[in-house]
């Protein structure tokens, strides 16, 4: 059976929690509506944490950003909205997600939502 969209954020162990490394994920595919015209938007979603406990497992990652496909929101709304969407899961030392959406109307947008400290 094919895979399908999914909101499930699945995460495992962290190796490592008593060393702060950082992961960092690009996902260069992320679609999703314009709010006002239906139109799609085209964006890179960039993902960097600091684990404490677990780690975002990648093929949900995969699954939950698909299901944003049909789905109509503000850039700044979707980026943050990923962003704590993780903290839920992960309670991460430190995360940043990175929206970088492609020209619409002339404009290209970036949206960097952070929490937590990054340690060097």
């Amino acid at each position: 059976m094919p895979s399908q969209p999914s909101k499930a954020l699945e995460t495992f162990p962290n190796p490592q929690p008593q060393r702060d490394y950082l992961i960092a994920l690009n996902c260069p595919e992320f679609t999703c509506l314009c709010p006002k015209t239906g139109q799609p938007d085209f964006a890179t979603i960039a993902l960097r944490y600091i684990p404490d406990e677990r780690c975002v497992e990648l093929k949900s990652f995969k699954l939950y950003l698909w299901s944003f496909r049909q789905e109509g929101a503000f850039h700044e709304a979707i980026t943050n909205r990923i962003l704590d969407d993780l903290v839920a899961v992960l309670a991460p030392r430190f995360i940043e997600v990175r929206g970088e959406f492609n020209v619409r109307g002339g404009i290209s947008t970036t949206i960097i939502a952070t929490q937590g400290d990054l340690r060097p």
